[in-house]
């Protein structure tokens, strides 16, 4: 077979079963491919030693005949997940040179699962951004171009080189984190799917925190159907994360039978912003109507809350990071600042925090400190967690009333190129999350899907937000809509 770093996991997953290629030959074919790929940034550690000792031993486990859905199968990892005598620095300066000597639950469950890790993937400094711009490493690069412009265009963020590497072909999959959209987005801006699964599917154990109250791994892939395969190799519950849910997991898998019929689909008016371009708008419709032309009911639907979400979120978060980040402090781990005679343990700890932290996540930490200060807590922090529960509730009314899948943009524009919004006030770039903050606030899954291109050549995305541990249900909607689009295009190589 040729092209094999092109395949997606199901296709991979048969061809190894049925004996026309290897584990081997797969990985190498996307270690190939990486090599080639340096303009990307993707990969900001590659691990082809580890990658062609596990593909050889998942060889061994497929023929015995009782190897599981992911054996064999080649994945990137995000760096904000800990992975055992690997390089994990959450993108971050303060973090470099640090090798944990544990693995992240779920790159554990995916490395029991048989999966193959290529190397580990480029993102926002701890996870904060939009745009991959704020990494230690530089920004990871989308593979799409708009058509006659040869600007570099962000994947998005904070899972922005997952989101290229699976764009790009670099790997069959990679895992991502979502805490206000950093799965949903880049996957809209790159054509790929990304699913954030329940708050509680997937252990954060050994993920590097950002804001626990919201963060959440999930897939990032080529098709629903991968997305489907990935999630059951990662979810699971974890006794080292209290707030790991107890729940079996579903053959996501299984659940996809493309039958919607009876379904009732619900397009919150509260999501038409002003400024929407007209592709985002037209798609949205498109979306709507072809489910209803599979059989779904479609209704419209408020969620009156959802205008606060976007100050919410940016309270809750910050204070929640500001919190998490105390720890990076330059004595046990990490970078630690050069000292002059007589500086104490306080001038150690500014001179490697000012050093360590790149402006973003040091703009975040100063508004989290500030709003859980005395004086300003209440004002600001414990009336965003009210807010939140208002939010939660809009979701909880919606689903009472019977929909079963909320439809809504993913993005409010394509991709843009790297450094286009550096002079911006820091609240545009912000916006970027406007449509996928509410999910993470309110713990509900959600799923992006490329639907469409603009006129500019670019991807374009729909999300859709689900029930509460229902994603089997969401993914089968999902896929419903993926094979209605029927959307094939791909980036053409220029790296």
């Amino acid at each position: 077979m040729s092209d094999l770093n092109k395949l997606g996991l199901a296709e991979a997953r048969d061809a190894l079963r049925n004996g026309e290629t290897t584990s081997v030959e797969l990985t190498q074919a996307c270690l190939t491919a990486i090599e080639g790929a340096d303009a990307l940034n993707a990969y900001v550690h590659k691990t082809p030693e580890i990658a062609l000792e596990r593909a050889a031993a998942a060889d061994a486990r497929l023929k015995e005949g009782e190897a599981p859905a992911m054996c064999g199968l080649p994945i990137g990892v995000k760096d904000l997940f800990c992975t055992q005598g690997v390089d994990s620095q959450a993108a971050s300066n303060i973090l470099q040179g640090f090798k944990p000597e544990y693995e992240s639950t779920v790159t554990q469950n995916l490395k029991d699962a048989g999966a193959v890790m290529l190397g580990k993937l480029n993102m926002d400094e701890f996870a904060m951004g939009s745009s991959n711009e704020s990494s230690a490493y530089g920004a990871a690069v989308n593979p799409w171009k708009r058509e006659g412009d040869d600007t570099p265009l962000t994947p998005g963020g904070s899972s922005g080189g997952s989101a290229a590497a699976v764009a790009a072909d670099l790997c069959l999959a990679a895992t991502g984190t979502d805490t206000g959209g950093s799965i949903r987005q880049p996957a809209a801006f790159t054509g790929t799917v990304g699913i954030k699964p329940t708050y509680g599917r997937c252990s954060r154990w050994g993920i590097v925190s950002y804001a626990s109250s919201l963060d959440q791994a999930g897939p990032m892939t080529k098709s629903v159907r991968d997305a489907a395969i990935m999630l059951e190799a990662m979810a699971g519950h974890d006794a080292k994360d209290s707030t790991s849910a107890d729940l079996a997991v579903p053959n996501f898998e299984a659940l996809l039978t493309g039958d919607i019929r009876g379904k009732k689909v619900g397009i919150p008016r509260e999501y038409r912003v002003d400024g929407m371009p007209d592709s985002v708008e037209r798609l949205w419709n498109e979306g709507a109507e072809m489910l209803k032309a599979a059989g779904a009911e479609v209704v419209d639907i408020s969620l009156p809350h959802t205008k606060y979400a976007l100050p919410a979120y940016y309270v809750i978060a910050p204070a929640e990071a500001s919190s998490n980040l105390a720890r990076y402090d330059g004595v046990r781990y990490g970078q630690r600042s050069a000292l002059d005679a007589g500086d104490g343990i306080t001038e150690m700890y500014e001179k490697s925090r000012a050093a360590g932290f790149g402006p973003e996540v040091q703009r975040r930490i100063m508004i989290g400190t500030y709003v859980l200060s005395a004086g300003f807590y209440d004002a600001y922090y414990n009336r965003a967690r009210k807010v939140r529960s208002l939010i939660k509730k809009d979701f909880e009314d919606a689903f009472a009333a019977g929909v079963d899948v909320i439809l809504a943009p993913a993005t409010p524009s394509a991709a843009f190129g790297l450094g286009e919004k550096a002079s911006a006030d820091p609240v545009e770039m912000y916006l970027m999350d406007i449509f996928t903050v509410t999910l993470n606030l309110a713990g509900l899954p959600g799923v992006a899907l490329p639907v469409g291109t603009n006129s500019q050549g670019l991807p374009m995305g729909l999300q859709m937000i689900g029930k509460p541990w229902e994603e089997g249900d969401l993914l089968n909607t999902a896929y419903a809509l993926e094979q209605s689009v029927g959307f094939v295009a791909k980036p053409q190589k220029w790296w």
